[in-house]
């Protein structure tokens, strides 16, 4: 297992190289550049001017040049400055990336605890009344925009209400724990029900498949109590496709929802990828893309080594 672990992250550094370059050229040809920015803003900047900073900042030299002398800088730990916030582009990027932790790992931890559970003994009677109601539920998280849902639960408990506040990260002049949370309530509820619909529908299917099988039917007829048969023998193995989707959602949820963080005028790492892109912050857009892509790889091998968890059969040579 170790030596599988070591050749993965020797894969996800490879693939996380090759990403940068990517990121870099498809950046590198996007309309204007912080030089042409400023001829724009400043009328006084003349032509010659212009060449000067491209020459200073490097910005004239062809495109493998340029990414080979970024490279060697963010092997370093320096990824550039960000102009949009006038700080280095680790400096800017850090607390949105603490902002998005919160509320994307809260509503990751929500979901999983609601959608299992419930996927789970759904499975246990196809057909019942709770059964019925889980897909129901399931299918309403699936099919419901995100922005839509964010906008009903504002238009209630905000603005009907008055019970929450409408957006933000804290209340100005209030920085403490308690204002944090209920500021946190609406955008961890619209992502917690966004998302627990696919994750309670594969967990269900799951589950189904799993109580089918024919070592179920053996647990059964040993003396097994109907809850070690569907907690013990039958969850483990039905989590196999719900680990997958699980790790195919995990790197979008920390690389922030881009809706959601709108709606809710919330400081995170969607927002700020978006706003970096739109104001030609090369840097900071760089920097957020590709700890994006990191995340997205990690979380891979993390699903890897917990199917080997779920399943002692799995093993990696």
């Amino acid at each position: 297992m170790i030596r599988f672990i070591l050749t993965r992250l020797l894969q996800v550094l490879a693939v996380l190289a090759v990403m940068s370059f990517v990121i870099y050229a498809l950046i590198g040809l996007m309309p204007g550049d912080p030089v042409d920015l400023m001829l724009t803003a400043d009328p006084h900047l003349t032509a010659a001017d212009v060449a000067r900073l491209k020459a200073l900042y490097g910005i004239d030299r062809p495109l493998g040049e340029r990414y080979l002398a970024w490279a060697e800088a963010a092997l370093s730990g320096d990824f550039g400055y960000s102009r949009l916030y006038s700080t280095r582009a680790i400096a800017a990027l850090m607390p949105r990336l603490a902002n998005t932790a919160l509320l994307m790992g809260t509503s990751f931890v929500l979901a999983l605890g609601l959608a299992l559970p419930l996927g789970a003994l759904a499975a246990r009677r196809p057909g019942s009344l709770f059964d019925i109601l889980a897909n129901l539920m399931s299918f309403a998280g699936i099919s419901v925009p995100a922005f839509w849902l964010a906008l009903v639960l504002i238009l209630i408990f905000a603005v009907g209400l008055g019970w929450l506040p409408a957006g933000g990260i804290a209340t100005i002049g209030d920085g403490g724990i308690t204002d944090r949370v209920w500021h946190l309530v609406l955008p961890v509820a619209t992502l917690t029900l966004a998302s627990s619909g696919t994750y309670l529908r594969y967990m269900r299917a799951g589950m189904i498949e799993a109580l089918r099988q024919d070592y179920i039917r053996t647990a059964r007829a040993k003396g097994a109590g109907e809850g070690r048969v569907l907690w013990a023998h039958a969850l483990r193995n039905a989590l196999i496709p719900v680990i997958t989707v699980v790790a195919l959602s995990f790197g979008s949820l920390f690389s922030g929802a881009l809706i959601t963080e709108t709606m809710f005028a919330y400081p995170g790492m969607g927002k700020l990828i978006y706003d970096a892109i739109l104001g030609n912050d090369f840097n900071l857009a760089l920097a957020g893309l590709l700890f994006a892509t990191l995340l997205v790889l990690l979380s891979n091998l993390a699903a890897d080594i917990a199917y080997a968890a779920a399943d002692p059969r799995i093993v990696y040579r």
